[in-house]
């Protein structure tokens, strides 16, 4: 999920002695909230995104910096919308030396204010630091910022957060290590909000020396994952794991509208259906392993018990009036297998009804 505002193999790179950022301090929702009318009593810390949720965080502010003037880096941040502010503001609040860049120069006051440096150029962002984030609307605008300098990013390390496809990080890799740049390609897996917390998940794929150079300096984002070389599987990953989300959220608000019809508030029906989340990615752990093995043994669940189940689900939205095109889209393939005698296999098998 990354920045969609403001269009603004592995060389040479730098590596500077690296500090893990201290870790954000969490709530659970027990005992005193660590934050009082909305500053956290930890002197020097400011609060993110708080308020009175269970999932608070407060991290400390750049005034009480987590790394010391000696191990703060140089980090250039380009494109400032919603996501790359988030990501400027992150490297900040750890003490980290940060240049800003944006088309529309105004986007930086808020930064600046904060003690970031707006450059007047690409080229001037650039120079400034040995790390350079960006993140704008897309590939092309990626390239269209970043060509005209490629000389004086040779011998830097450039982390791409920008939503593309594998194949144009691909390329962009490929780019990079013509003109001697060091490239990790990243994908954002959270808001802008949720920049910071070490709960979100932030992907990389690429150079392993240059992700372990730069590990504890991407951390204060989030915790960064390392895919391994393959440049590709960042942007994979992300568009794989956004479907997820949209199926997770359709299934969701169908149950929910489903719930409703019967006075179930949306929250306490929520409040279930998380904690069947945490049964089902029990499921989705036994089931990979049976499509990594192409076996699909239905010992816990049969396809033909869930074309049973499913009918109830379809009974109980048509007597509600509820929209019965997502558990039809289930069906659909759910029968598909039966017919092609999969009946008595186990729901990971409808896997290959994806592959063509």
């Amino acid at each position: 999920m990354r920045d969609a505002e403001d269009p603004a193999r592995e060389g040479e790179f730098v590596q500077l002695p690296q500090r893990r950022p201290d870790p954000p301090v969490r709530y659970d929702g027990d005992g005193d909230h660590p934050c009082a009318h909305g500053l956290d009593r930890t002197p020097g810390a400011r609060q993110e995104s708080c308020g009175r949720r269970r999932s608070c965080h407060c991290r400390p502010d750049s005034a009480a910096a987590s790394v010391d003037s000696m191990n703060a880096q140089n980090i250039t941040v380009i494109g400032l919308g919603q996501m790359g502010a988030a990501l400027a503001d992150a490297f900040l609040a750890a003490g980290h030396r940060t240049t800003v860049w944006n088309r529309t120069p105004g986007k930086a006051d808020a930064l600046v204010a904060r003690g970031a440096v707006r450059a007047a150029s690409v080229a001037e962002a650039v120079a400034a630091s040995e790390l350079v984030v960006v993140c704008v609307l897309d590939f092309p605008a990626v390239r269209g910022l970043l060509a005209p300098v490629a000389a004086s990013l040779r011998g830097r390390a450039l982390v791409n957060l920008t939503t593309g496809s594998p194949e144009q990080a691909r390329a962009e890799a490929q780019w990079a290590a013509e003109h001697g740049i060091g490239y990790l390609d990243g994908a954002v897996m959270t808001t802008p909000p949720g920049i910071g917390d070490s709960a979100n998940m932030i992907l990389y794929a690429g150079s392993p020396e240059l992700f372990a150079a730069h590990r504890a300096t991407l951390a204060v984002l989030g915790d960064p994952v390392d895919l391994g070389p393959d440049v590709g599987l960042a942007s994979l990953y992300d568009a794989g794991l956004l479907g997820l989300m949209w199926s997770v959220f359709g299934g969701w608000l169908h149950a929910t509208a489903l719930a409703g019809a019967d006075g179930v508030p949306a929250r306490d029906f929520t409040a279930v259906a998380t904690r069947w989340l945490s049964t089902v990615s029990w499921f989705m752990t036994g089931y990979a392993e049976q499509i990594d093995a192409g076996e699909y043994p239905g010992a816990d669940a049969t396809i033909d018990v869930q074309v049973a189940a499913i009918g109830h689900l379809l009974h109980a939205g048509e007597a509600r009036g509820v929209d019965d095109r997502l558990p039809r889209l289930h069906l659909e393939l759910m029968r598909a297998a039966v017919e092609a005698g999969h009946g008595g296999d186990s729901y990971a098998r409808i896997i290959e009804a994806f592959r063509k």
